[in-house]
């Protein structure tokens, strides 16, 4: 059984990894934190349903992804959706911003703009640097089908990309 302390851990642990791959999903850092504070104390208050087969990481991954699907199902969400659309932007980027974080952010919003089963696939390998087959366990898919959703993602990204002048990235 978990205790207090233990659970403090693995916040300090987890939680920016699992903000991250949250964030991924609902694109909005505010509910993506409020989605793992949800997943830490769900944990907290069912622990018994918790069996030690796995990793924990594994486990809490999962939880991440489910609570975020249904976040993105819920009317909270379209209702956030609806305000967005209706209200104008009130603040534009410096443009004293760094090129390579201008760089690096058109290529997070190329991803977030992936359907989600492409999405997914591309921060587990990546961003989470998962191997295939820890991505086909936690989608519940072969690892054939991680391997064309990896590949037909880059595709798509390298056409949403082309025709960018890119400056700081390829100076690396």
């Amino acid at each position: 059984m978990i205790n207090i302390n233990d659970l403090k851990t693995l916040m300090l642990q987890f939680t920016e990894p699992l903000i991250r791959l949250a964030y991924y999903y609902v694109k909005d850092l505010q509910a993506a934190e409020d989605i793992v504070q949800e997943v830490f104390i769900k944990f907290y208050h069912n622990q018994n349903s918790y069996e030690e087969r796995g990793e924990l990481k594994a486990f809490l991954t999962t939880m991440t992804v489910n609570k975020s699907k249904d976040y993105l199902k819920s009317w909270t969400y379209r209702k956030v959706q609806l305000q967005n659309k209706l209200s104008t932007p009130t603040s534009k980027r410096n443009t004293d911003e760094l090129v390579r974080k201008d760089e690096q952010a058109i290529i997070g919003e190329a991803i977030l703009e992936l359907p989600l089963k492409h999405r997914e696939v591309l921060i587990y390998f990546y961003f989470n640097e998962m191997t295939i087959g820890e991505v086909a366990h936690i989608l519940s898919i072969p690892e054939g089908t991680v391997k064309t959703r990896l590949r037909r993602s880059k595709e798509l990204l390298r056409n949403q990309l082309k025709g960018i002048e890119w400056e700081a990235l390829l100076n690396e």
